[in-house]
């Protein structure tokens, strides 16, 4: 890495959790240049405006998220553990795996009226989710874990939506009580649905 790549990676990851905590409306450059403790100067040789930038937090928090998910899923020896990783992961969201919680909420509900390149960039990344779900299910119908009449398209969509809404019923009252009873909803789901 360059020195000017270094110092746009620091920046980036100075303001990635500015951004998801305050939003991309109320994240001013001044934030950011507290942050960092760069010159204005310096922050629009990096970066043309505050949106580039904010894309650029966008796909940082994204990627740490996917990451650690990733990795914590990796560990899993079943399919349904595999499941029960992903529902474990998201299930604090008082003391969500990011700062300022889930990238997904709160970028999306900002951008979906107001900025096309990061409602996509989201879009991108409830597919992914909603995929990664799909595959650990259809692993276990292959592997025999799972009954196979197991829709897992359809159950991907199911869990990402309630976790999704638990995360923002959680993070309005301060307390997990209701994702608690989603998680345990999810849980019995799949284990219904496992041979």
């Amino acid at each position: 890495m360059t020195k000017g790549e270094e110092t746009r990676q620091f920046i980036i990851e100075k303001a990635a959790p500015i951004f998801n905590t305050k939003g991309i409306a109320a994240t001013a450059m001044s934030d950011i240049m507290e942050a960092t403790k760069l010159s204005k100067g310096s922050m629009y040789v990096h970066f043309e405006n505050k949106e580039v930038l904010a894309c650029a937090a966008v796909d940082h928090n994204m990627k740490v998220l996917g990451d650690k998910l990733v990795s914590e899923i990796s560990k899993s020896k079943t399919a349904k553990e595999e499941l029960f990783t992903y529902i474990d992961f998201f299930s604090n969201a008082v003391n969500p795996p990011l700062t300022g919680g889930c990238p997904l909420l709160n970028f999306g509900t900002e951008a979906d009226d107001t900025n096309p390149i990061v409602k996509e960039k989201i879009n991108r990344g409830i597919q992914f989710n909603q995929q990664l779900l799909a595959n650990s299910v259809n692993k276990g119908i292959a592997n025999g874990e799972f009954k196979p009449d197991w829709n897992a398209e359809d159950f991907g969509t199911v869990v990402f939506a309630m976790m999704e809404g638990g995360h923002l019923m959680s993070r309005m009252s301060g307390s997990n009580d209701k994702m608690k009873v989603i998680t345990k909803t999810l849980k019995k789901i799949i284990e219904e649905n496992s041979l």
